[in-house]
Protein backbone atom coordinates (compact mmCIF):
# COMPACT_ATOMS: atom_id res chain seq x y z
CA UNK A 1 0.00 0.00 0.00
CA UNK A 2 1.33 3.41 -0.91
CA UNK A 3 2.12 5.84 1.87
CA UNK A 4 -0.26 8.80 1.79
CA UNK A 5 1.22 12.26 1.58
CA UNK A 6 0.44 14.29 4.71
CA UNK A 7 -2.25 16.89 4.31
CA UNK A 8 0.18 19.72 5.08
CA UNK A 9 2.25 18.91 1.99
CA UNK A 10 -0.67 19.81 -0.27
CA UNK A 11 -0.48 23.44 0.70
CA UNK A 12 1.17 26.03 -1.45
CA UNK A 13 3.87 28.12 0.09
CA UNK A 14 2.76 29.75 3.34
CA UNK A 15 2.81 33.33 2.09
CA UNK A 16 0.53 32.56 -0.83
CA UNK A 17 -1.87 30.63 1.37
CA UNK A 18 -1.84 33.39 3.98
CA UNK A 19 -2.69 35.93 1.26
CA UNK A 20 -5.51 33.76 -0.09
CA UNK A 21 -7.01 33.38 3.39
CA UNK A 22 -6.79 37.13 4.02
CA UNK A 23 -8.52 37.79 0.71
CA UNK A 24 -11.19 35.17 1.49
CA UNK A 25 -11.81 36.82 4.86
CA UNK A 26 -12.29 40.12 3.02
CA UNK A 27 -15.03 38.50 0.94
CA UNK A 28 -13.11 37.41 -2.15
CA UNK A 29 -15.01 34.29 -3.24
CA UNK A 30 -12.37 33.30 -5.81
CA UNK A 31 -9.67 33.20 -3.11
CA UNK A 32 -11.92 31.10 -0.86
CA UNK A 33 -12.55 28.67 -3.72
CA UNK A 34 -8.81 28.52 -4.44
CA UNK A 35 -8.07 27.55 -0.82
CA UNK A 36 -10.71 24.83 -1.04
CA UNK A 37 -9.38 23.63 -4.38
CA UNK A 38 -5.86 23.35 -2.94
CA UNK A 39 -7.05 21.16 -0.07
CA UNK A 40 -10.12 19.26 -1.29
CA UNK A 41 -8.24 16.21 -2.57
CA UNK A 42 -6.30 15.80 0.68
CA UNK A 43 -9.41 16.28 2.83
CA UNK A 44 -11.39 13.79 0.74
CA UNK A 45 -8.55 11.26 0.80
CA UNK A 46 -8.22 11.45 4.58
CA UNK A 47 -11.99 11.11 4.99
CA UNK A 48 -12.02 8.05 2.71
CA UNK A 49 -9.29 6.37 4.72
CA UNK A 50 -11.13 7.00 7.98
CA UNK A 51 -14.66 6.17 6.81
CA UNK A 52 -13.79 3.47 4.25
CA UNK A 53 -16.66 4.74 2.13
CA UNK A 54 -16.42 7.15 -0.81
CA UNK A 55 -19.92 8.66 -0.50
CA UNK A 56 -19.67 9.17 3.26
CA UNK A 57 -16.23 10.74 2.70
CA UNK A 58 -17.73 13.22 0.24
CA UNK A 59 -20.30 14.18 2.88
CA UNK A 60 -17.54 14.60 5.46
CA UNK A 61 -15.43 16.74 3.10
CA UNK A 62 -18.43 18.93 2.35
CA UNK A 63 -19.02 19.36 6.09
CA UNK A 64 -15.36 20.27 6.61
CA UNK A 65 -15.52 23.06 4.04
CA UNK A 66 -18.82 24.33 5.45
CA UNK A 67 -17.16 24.51 8.88
CA UNK A 68 -14.15 26.20 7.27
CA UNK A 69 -16.42 28.86 5.76
CA UNK A 70 -18.28 29.40 9.03
CA UNK A 71 -15.02 29.76 10.95
CA UNK A 72 -13.13 31.73 8.33
CA UNK A 73 -13.41 35.07 10.14
CA UNK A 74 -11.89 33.55 13.31
CA UNK A 75 -9.16 31.62 11.51
CA UNK A 76 -5.63 32.73 12.32
CA UNK A 77 -3.81 32.72 8.98
CA UNK A 78 -0.49 32.40 10.83
CA UNK A 79 -1.46 28.96 12.14
CA UNK A 80 -1.20 25.74 10.16
CA UNK A 81 -4.33 25.40 8.02
CA UNK A 82 -3.44 21.79 7.20
CA UNK A 83 -3.62 20.81 10.86
CA UNK A 84 -6.94 22.67 11.25
CA UNK A 85 -8.39 20.89 8.20
CA UNK A 86 -7.08 17.55 9.41
CA UNK A 87 -8.73 18.04 12.81
CA UNK A 88 -11.98 19.19 11.15
CA UNK A 89 -11.92 16.19 8.80
CA UNK A 90 -11.30 13.78 11.64
CA UNK A 91 -14.12 15.33 13.67
CA UNK A 92 -16.54 15.30 10.72
CA UNK A 93 -15.75 11.63 10.09
CA UNK A 94 -16.20 10.75 13.73
CA UNK A 95 -19.58 12.55 13.71
CA UNK A 96 -20.66 10.49 10.70
CA UNK A 97 -19.52 7.25 12.33
CA UNK A 98 -21.38 8.16 15.52
CA UNK A 99 -24.57 8.99 13.60
CA UNK A 100 -24.58 5.87 11.46
CA UNK A 101 -23.58 3.44 14.25
CA UNK A 102 -22.95 0.79 11.65
CA UNK A 103 -20.13 -0.58 9.56
CA UNK A 104 -19.68 1.43 6.43
CA UNK A 105 -19.21 -0.43 3.15
CA UNK A 106 -15.68 -0.86 1.89
CA UNK A 107 -15.32 0.75 -1.56
CA UNK A 108 -11.77 2.09 -1.76
CA UNK A 109 -10.35 -0.92 -3.55
CA UNK A 110 -11.06 0.61 -6.94
CA UNK A 111 -8.35 3.27 -6.53
CA UNK A 112 -6.00 3.15 -9.53
CA UNK A 113 -2.83 1.14 -9.20
CA UNK A 114 0.60 2.05 -10.49
CA UNK A 115 0.56 1.39 -14.25
CA UNK A 116 4.11 -0.03 -14.08
CA UNK A 117 2.91 -3.14 -12.24
CA UNK A 118 2.50 -6.38 -14.13
CA UNK A 119 -0.81 -8.26 -13.71
CA UNK A 120 0.52 -10.52 -10.92
CA UNK A 121 1.93 -7.57 -8.96
CA UNK A 122 -1.29 -5.64 -9.51
CA UNK A 123 -3.33 -8.55 -8.14
CA UNK A 124 -1.01 -8.88 -5.12
CA UNK A 125 -1.31 -5.15 -4.36
CA UNK A 126 -5.10 -5.32 -4.68
CA UNK A 127 -5.19 -8.28 -2.26
CA UNK A 128 -2.94 -6.42 0.19
CA UNK A 129 -5.24 -3.36 0.00
CA UNK A 130 -8.30 -5.51 0.57
CA UNK A 131 -6.66 -7.13 3.59
CA UNK A 132 -5.48 -3.82 5.10
CA UNK A 133 -8.78 -2.03 4.52
CA UNK A 134 -10.68 -5.00 5.94
CA UNK A 135 -8.41 -4.88 8.99
CA UNK A 136 -8.99 -1.12 9.38
CA UNK A 137 -12.71 -1.77 9.23
CA UNK A 138 -12.38 -3.97 12.33
CA UNK A 139 -10.93 -1.13 14.44
CA UNK A 140 -12.94 1.26 16.57
CA UNK A 141 -13.38 4.69 14.96
CA UNK A 142 -10.83 6.28 17.33
CA UNK A 143 -8.26 3.53 16.75
CA UNK A 144 -8.78 3.85 12.99
CA UNK A 145 -8.34 7.64 13.13
CA UNK A 146 -5.17 7.37 15.21
CA UNK A 147 -3.63 4.67 12.98
CA UNK A 148 -4.47 6.52 9.77
CA UNK A 149 -3.17 9.86 10.99
CA UNK A 150 0.02 8.35 12.44
CA UNK A 151 0.90 5.54 10.04
CA UNK A 152 -0.70 6.59 6.75
CA UNK A 153 -0.70 10.39 6.96
CA UNK A 154 2.67 10.56 8.71
CA UNK A 155 1.79 12.85 11.63
CA UNK A 156 3.74 12.55 14.88
CA UNK A 157 2.01 11.17 17.97
CA UNK A 158 1.85 14.69 19.43
CA UNK A 159 0.25 16.05 16.26
CA UNK A 160 -2.27 13.20 16.22
CA UNK A 161 -3.13 13.95 19.86
CA UNK A 162 -3.75 17.62 19.02
CA UNK A 163 -5.81 16.73 15.94
CA UNK A 164 -7.94 14.25 17.89
CA UNK A 165 -8.11 16.54 20.92
CA UNK A 166 -6.63 13.79 23.05
CA UNK A 167 -3.52 13.05 25.05
CA UNK A 168 -0.36 11.50 23.63
CA UNK A 169 -0.75 8.56 26.02
CA UNK A 170 -4.26 7.85 24.79
CA UNK A 171 -3.15 8.10 21.16
CA UNK A 172 -0.20 5.76 21.79
CA UNK A 173 -2.60 3.29 23.41
CA UNK A 174 -5.06 3.52 20.50
CA UNK A 175 -2.26 3.03 17.97
CA UNK A 176 -0.80 0.10 19.89
CA UNK A 177 -4.17 -1.58 20.32
CA UNK A 178 -5.06 -0.90 16.69
CA UNK A 179 -1.78 -2.34 15.40
CA UNK A 180 -2.28 -5.49 17.48
CA UNK A 181 -5.82 -5.88 16.12
CA UNK A 182 -4.57 -5.37 12.55
CA UNK A 183 -1.77 -7.92 13.04
CA UNK A 184 -4.16 -10.47 14.55
CA UNK A 185 -6.68 -9.90 11.74
CA UNK A 186 -4.03 -10.30 9.04
CA UNK A 187 -2.59 -13.45 10.67
CA UNK A 188 -6.07 -14.93 10.98
CA UNK A 189 -6.94 -14.12 7.37
CA UNK A 190 -3.66 -15.50 6.02
CA UNK A 191 -4.12 -18.62 8.16
CA UNK A 192 -7.50 -19.27 6.52
CA UNK A 193 -5.95 -19.09 3.04
CA UNK A 194 -3.33 -21.78 3.69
Amino acid sequence: MQMAIPLVRFMFEKDMLRRLIQEAKAGNAASFERVIHLHERAVLGLAQRILLNREAAKDAAQEVFIRFHKNLSRLDEERDLGAWLCRATSNACFDILRRTKQDLPLDLLSEPLDGALNPEESMAVTQQRRLIFSALKELSPRERQAIILRDLEGYSTGEVARILNSTEGTVRSQISTGRIKIKNFVVAQLGRRT
